[in-house]
């Protein structure tokens, strides 16, 4: 008999812009061949603004305000009961140090950087939707299914 499969997980995301450019961080501990916009799994009894801010400062030693939504990706690994489903939000930096050191207090973040539009094509992102939505596209999907997880 099978187990009970894992429900989806929710997370929310930050799309952080500065000066044209996208803050992107490693996608997993010690890696960064695969990069993501910030940000990490929902607490309960907080809501998914508060927790992303909060993400993000652990993250990136970053302070924003998160504004709208703007993007809804699922992301699974077929081969396990793996299932995330993200909420992107546009932000607005407000204090931190873009440049300076910080120390991610999980350890799981251990990279972050600005990147151009340019140079985010030159590198593995995750969601394959995430540079449309970013610089506002016309036609970005707002709803991103069932990605396949990639490692």
């Amino acid at each position: 008999m099978n187990p009970k499969p894992r429900p989806p997980r929710l997370a929310v995301r930050g799309i952080v812009m500065r000066e044209g450019r996208l803050l992107l961080v490693n996608a997993w501990k010690g890696k960064d061949h695969i990069w993501c916009a910030p940000g990490g799994g929902v607490e309960p009894h907080s809501s998914l603004p508060d927790n992303l801010a909060r993400e993000i400062h652990e993250e990136t030693g970053l302070t924003v305000r998160v504004g709208t939504p703007c993007l809804v990706n699922e992301f699974h690994d077929p081969d396990s009961d793996f299932h995330q489903v993200d909420v992107y939000f546009r932000c607005t930096l407000i204090a931190g140090d873009p440049d300076g050191d910080w120390t991610d207090p999980e350890g799981i973040v251990s990279m972050r950087r600005w990147v151009t539009r340019a140079e985010m094509a030159a590198l593995t992102v995750k969601p394959d939707s995430l540079a449309a939505v970013a610089w506002k596209d016309p036609g970005a999907p707002a709803y991103d299914p069932l990605e396949p997880i990639l490692r």
